[in-house]
């Protein structure tokens, strides 16, 4: 999988630019990953239907994703609840092998990544899923990641119920970013106007 080297104006959501410039000044003052009990966004709580937290074991060649929770939408759009399960084993051979590298580089660059793919609805209403994972470490390896996933359909409204296995066409990547660029932390509302012009 290809991923594009991206600044954090490619985040499109405001709750999860929010969230990476929370972890932008975390990662600015240590230079470093972040702890994730250093990870303390404003009015958290508001947007955990939309949040998933994973453990990460490195020692295995592959890296292991353990679903720490999952949000209620992921768990709508799944069809089943995850917590406790491996992510690979959650999404099942249909999914993974086109979310699992998402994962997996966000581990291994241990930087932001932010991924949009389209969705049909059971409907055929297209639904954009955007995808922002973050890492944490306690100093060494990845130990834990945090995924923010929105969801939106220009149509307005979309069935959430098993979005991501309700019919037998796969999501559909149209964005890839690593966010290595500018990891300098900005005010809301401080993005220069050429990464506004660059990103749409």
């Amino acid at each position: 999988m290809q991923f594009e080297s991206a600044n954090p104006s490619v985040v499109k959501s405001i709750r999860q630019r929010d969230f990476l410039n929370v972890w932008l000044r975390l990662y600015a003052r240590a230079q470093t990953i972040p702890p994730m009990d250093e990870f303390r966004p404003e009015r958290i709580e508001e947007d955990l239907p939309d949040l998933v937290f994973f453990t990460v074991d490195t020692a295995t060649q592959t890296p292991r994703l353990t679903i720490q929770s999952d949000g209620t939408r992921m768990a709508n759009a799944y069809g089943n609840t995850g917590k406790g399960r491996l992510l690979d084993d959650y999404l099942g051979p249909w999914l993974a092998p086109i979310a699992m590298p998402v994962y997996y580089a966000c581990v291994a660059r241990r930087l932001p990544v932010y991924t949009i793919a389209d969705i049909d609805d059971i409907y055929g209403r297209v639904v954009a899923y955007e995808r922002l994972l973050l890492p944490f470490s306690d100093g060494g390896p990845v130990t834990h990641l945090v995924a923010s996933l929105k969801t939106i359909s220009e149509d307005g409204s979309f069935e959430i119920r098993n979005l991501m296995r309700g019919n037998d066409k796969l999501p559909e990547l149209r964005l890839s970013a690593i966010i290595d660029r500018d990891l300098a932390h900005r005010a809301p509302g401080r993005i220069p106007l050429a990464d506004v012009i660059e990103f749409g």
